[in-house]
């Protein structure tokens, strides 16, 4: 059943209603700009029946012609005849044509004056919700046609008609054309990057997006007519309107499954969640209970999905403002194309109110603003996904950095610290060149622990990190290796530029003073060196030659530099 059924102001309902949670449900068909003139219309009186093209054409039934409105006749799915009288221009630059505006399943025939063969179409154009545009030829001083409309059955709406030029229909056409073509080959592009990048990550986010974006692209392109004479989709031309119900239901699910996703509903709000998954369900069934139209349940069907669409338009609004307030930006994304789609069918219905009866005009918010309404939400969503990763980047980052760092002093663990010195190892032996460990341990510090108590043990611990790391490099690290040990990774160091730096460091660490325990504690530290271009070792070898050299020097009285020196064979 065809949704050009119904009237102007019937169609803006429906399109208030129709506030699919994905995207945008237009306004149904308006003519086009391109239409210069209304001609004179006169329709056959009713007293006359079955009346033949060869008594209609010849000119003998003129008398029975009327300004009566043929609306009743249409309305009710019966067959009539108009007298359509325009005055074609002498001008032979231009061709004039006899544009209708029906929809997609009426039957018309326009026969000149006296000719008993009818005109053939000229070229048509698709229009949004079932409807199209057809241009018939005018012959050149032929004032007069007579139009034979045959409705597919009851309540397929009123033809419109008008005159213009075949130039300026087809540019019309063109621009429409060309906007819902860009329209769906944004959307095309945009869904096969998802769908590349889901397979790539294997992040649901990006199927679901895909998913969403897809169903919204042949929407649009079947909405808007344009989809029924393109290849391969053309297939669906039989389905007529069914085509979009379905997929406005399936992207409704799509949408529900997608806004708990962007929105993260199973950690913040697992109700919503839940209702969300209900609701997706809600609309699969809607896209079967299409089929139910078939057997009279049309309206029924019509109320429920317009119910369904609706509430679950204000649902979906109202959570992503909540998970938006509490912080969820990725929502706040999605708030704002949802915003943007609601406020262009809104706008929508408004115009088709006004401009109801006004069947000369053609309002571009319905052809041109919302297509591109519906890319610009599609580009807002995907920065809410691109947003959504970064921050689940960012938490994956601070995660592995805590799990690098010692809580108590900031610097690297023991475990990170392994792992650096064998990166740094591999990089040197690459390279030929040296690297130093300075094994660093605080002297004293069982008895600060015992006679200050443990936190001033941890005190001291962090206090001697900053003048450490005041005498390294960029590229040095340092990391606590255990207790009261450290151990510092100098690269590129050999034993004659790491020994005036462990000696730096040990009179930095001298100069410190920890408060806030009583007395001050005044700290020292015993440094052991150990180089691989003095011992040949490398990794844990040098951390075991460092440890060795630090109890040397601990054995030496303490507060000094001791560097490892080669066994004897």
């Amino acid at each position: 059943m065809g949704s050009f059924r119904t009237g102007a102001r019937a169609a803006a309902f429906r399109c208030i209603l129709n506030l699919v949670t994905c995207f945008v449900l237009a306004g149904i068909g308006a003519s086009h700009a391109a239409r210069a003139a209304t001609p004179d219309i006169q329709a056959l009186d009713g007293t006359v029946a079955d009346a033949t093209a060869s008594e209609v054409i010849s000119g003998s039934l003129d008398s029975h012609f009327t300004h009566a409105s043929f609306r009743d006749s249409a309305s009710r799915g019966q067959t009539f005849w108009l007298r359509i009288h325009s005055d074609s221009p002498p001008n032979t630059t231009v061709i004039p044509v006899l544009i209708v505006h029906s929809g997609m399943l009426h039957k018309f025939q326009v026969y000149p004056a006296g000719s008993g063969r009818p005109l053939p179409p000229a070229a048509h154009i698709p229009e949004f919700g079932g409807a199209r545009d057809v241009a018939f030829v005018l012959p050149a001083g032929a004032g007069t046609v007579y139009v034979r409309v045959e409705p597919p059955g009851a309540g397929y709406g009123i033809p419109w008609f008008s005159t213009s030029t075949l130039a300026k229909f087809l540019g019309e056409g063109a621009s429409v054309t060309r906007i819902t073509t860009l329209t769906f080959g944004a959307l095309a592009a945009m869904a096969t990057a998802a769908l590349l990048m889901w397979i790539v990550l294997a992040e649901r986010t990006f199927l679901l997006y895909f998913m969403l974006i897809s169903l919204q692209a042949l929407y649009v392109a079947y909405f808007s007519g344009q989809g029924f004479d393109w290849p391969w989709l053309s297939a669906a031309a039989p389905l007529h309107d069914f085509t979009w119900n379905v997929l406005a239901a399936l992207s409704g699910a799509a949408a529900c499954l997608f806004v708990r996703e962007i929105a993260d509903l199973r950690r913040t709000m697992p109700r919503n969640y839940t209702v969300f998954g209900w609701l997706a369900g809600a609309f699969v069934l809607l896209t079967f209970a299409n089929i139910i139209k078939l057997i009279g349940f049309e309206d029924l069907i019509n109320g429920i999905g317009n119910t369904l669409f609706l509430g679950s338009a204000v649902y979906t609004l109202v959570v992503a403002f909540v998970a938006w307030r509490r912080g969820n930006r990725s929502a706040g994304w999605f708030l704002l194309a949802w915003t943007l789609m609601e406020a262009f069918t809104i706008v929508t219905a408004a115009r088709l109110l006004l401009s109801a009866g006004r069947e000369d005009e053609h309002d571009r918010i319905v052809y041109f603003g919302l297509p591109l309404s519906m890319v610009a939400a599609a580009i807002l969503i995907a920065l809410g996904i691109a947003d959504r990763l970064r921050d689940q980047r960012r938490a994956l980052s601070e995660a592995e950095r805590h799990a690098q760092i010692d809580s108590l002093t900031g610097v690297l663990n023991r475990r990170s610290l392994i792992e650096r010195l064998d990166a740094a190892c591999l990089r040197a032996r690459a390279r030929g060149l040296p690297i130093s460990l300075l094994f660093i341990d605080l002297d004293h510090f069982k008895e600060i622990n015992d006679s200050f108590g443990h936190p001033a043990g941890d005190a001291c611990l962090a206090a001697i990190i900053p003048p450490i790391q005041a005498e390294l490099r960029q590229s040095d690290v340092i990391g606590r290796y255990g207790g009261e040990e450290f151990v510092v990774i100098l690269s590129s160091a050999d034993t004659a530029a790491a020994h005036p730096i462990a000696q730096r460091i040990l009179e930095r660490v001298a100069g410190v003073r920890v408060e806030g325990f009583g007395q001050p504690i005044a700290l020292t530290c015993s440094i052991g060196v150990a180089t691989s271009d003095m011992l040949g070792v490398w990794g844990e070898h040098l951390i075991a030659r460092a440890d060795a050299a630090v109890y040397a020097a601990k054995r030496s009285g303490r507060n000094r530099v001791q560097v490892a020196v080669p066994m004897a064979a």
